[in-house]
């Protein structure tokens, strides 16, 4: 099997990306992106949920109840991501009673930063794409 194409642009700097503007907020059309990665790694919408709600609740077990999945599950995403990244996006301390816990590192952040900046950028770049799909699909409703 044929390698793909590489990039190699230096070091990944990642911003939080700003809120989507409102006419992307609106239900219907959108985008949902995945991204795999030559590592192997394969980061789309529910693994980086599941970060942010690590992030939110400092808990994998709380995470999956949130997104109502098993811990088990919950736990198999982050490993995952930790292995295929090469890097971990989670810390853990094990639970007792002091109580244990999970928060998100330096490179998790970075990788919700740069798949949501991803994923904003490519919505921004589609949306006139899916206002002329609306509108044909509009049309060909009307004939």
């Amino acid at each position: 099997m044929a390698a793909g194409p590489r990039c190699d642009r230096g070091p990944l700097v990642v911003a939080t990306p700003p809120p989507p503007a409102a006419d992307q907020c609106s239900a219907g059309d959108r985008l949902s992106i995945r991204i795999d990665l030559a590592s192997g790694a394969r980061i789309g919408p529910g693994k980086v949920l599941v970060l942010e709600e690590i992030a939110r609740s400092g808990s994998i077990s709380a995470a999956g109840r949130v997104l109502r999945i098993s811990y088990r599950r919950t736990w198999e995403l982050v490993e995952e991501l930790n292995r295929t990244l090469g890097a971990p996006v989670v810390d853990t301390a094990a639970g007792g009673r002091s109580g244990g816990g999970a928060r998100l590192t330096a490179f998790g952040r970075a990788v919700i930063a740069a798949y949501r900046a991803i994923e904003a950028d490519a919505a921004a770049a589609a949306g006139p794409h899916l206002a002329a799909l609306a509108a044909a699909r509009g049309a060909a409703d009307e004939e």
